[in-house]
């Protein structure tokens, strides 16, 4: 019985490669200069020829160039020295990273639109928004470390007080970014930290005096400041029987071993008291709230104006 001839393998030059799958003939050309694509033959002229399977191979090339992997992880892919699905681990991250960045970089224009922020306040914006969430955690650290540095603190106060860092989402809003960006310029502000650390060293003091300043024994400043919020709210004067009713609270719930009524004691609860109230240390916590996305932290500076004026109508 005669043999049945076979088809003739389908050759194809470049140019038809390329009307095929729609890459430029000098990107075919050049992926076979590489050796991703060999050719499968030639003409009599020398020009190149490829088969089907070439042609397969060609698709895959585009496919994973397409996807963003270089040449030379496609070769190893090609090759056999790594499977598809390593490399498409492997980028999978590197394109969160990017996209990443990409929303940061967003924020930061949308900010700087709604801000009409000039060259160096934008080159400012754009390193605060590029920290890491470690470099944003390291700043903090080395605030409060700085801050109690050789005092005699109660370390679970303080431990509370540096635990609570800014966490800026991937894709913050404008609203976020500019608190990230107010809070790393107060964190850093020479007269903000002279602020806390004198807050810290009144604290220092105090223990050595024989006070444990831990936050169990100090006042309810929340009911206190509830209280002085009915009382604006009412028409209270700070001075009133009211008020100076409120002011000794505050002086027996911070008394400990010592005299209530000594006016000494007093007018160092009173300084303390005041320097605690200055508006920079609760602007401190309502920034970290709008970062974190916490529910937004009112003020209590009306609050802490009445209590002071009602401390030093009972001192009077």
């Amino acid at each position: 019985m005669p043999s049945v001839p076979t088809a003739p393998t389908p050759r194809f030059t470049i140019g038809e490669l390329a009307r095929r799958t729609g890459l430029p003939v000098k990107t075919i050309r050049f992926y076979s200069d590489e050796g991703l694509l060999p050719p499968t033959g030639r003409t009599h002229a020398g020009y190149r020829l490829y088969d089907t399977q070439a042609m397969a191979r060609l698709e895959l090339v585009k496919t994973l160039r397409e996807l963003g992997l270089g040449l030379p992880e496609v070769e190893r892919a090609l090759g056999g020295q790594t499977t598809v699905a390593a490399l498409a681990a492997v980028h999978v991250d590197a394109i969160e990273e990017q996209i990443r960045r990409l929303k940061l970089r967003r924020s930061v224009l949308r900010a700087v639109a709604k801000r009409g922020s000039e060259l160096e306040e934008v080159k400012l914006m754009n390193r605060l928004a590029s920290m890491s969430d470690e470099e944003r955690r390291r700043l903090i650290d080395e605030f409060w470390d700085e801050m109690i540095e050789g005092l005699n603190v109660n370390q679970e106060f303080y431990d509370r007080m540096r635990s609570a860092k800014p966490e800026l989402p991937d894709d913050p809003t404008a609203e976020q970014l500019e608190a990230w960006i107010e809070f790393a310029e107060l964190v850093g502000d020479p007269d903000f930290r002279a602020l806390i650390r004198r807050l810290s060293e009144t604290h220092s003091a105090a223990r050595d005096a024989g006070e444990s300043m831990a936050p169990a024994d100090q006042p309810d400043y929340t009911a206190l400041f509830s209280r002085a919020n009915e009382a604006l709210a009412s028409g209270l004067a700070p001075d009133s029987p009211e008020g100076r009713a409120i002011a000794d609270e505050l002086f027996n719930a911070s008394a400990g071993e010592r005299d209530p009524d000594d006016m000494l004691y007093r007018r160092e609860v009173l300084t303390r008291f005041g320097q605690g109230g200055d508006p920079r240390a609760e602007r401190y916590w309502q920034l970290l709230g709008i970062i974190n996305g916490w529910p937004p932290i009112p003020t209590q500076a009306p609050a802490v104006q009445w209590l002071t004026e009602a401390m030093r109508a009972a001192i009077s």
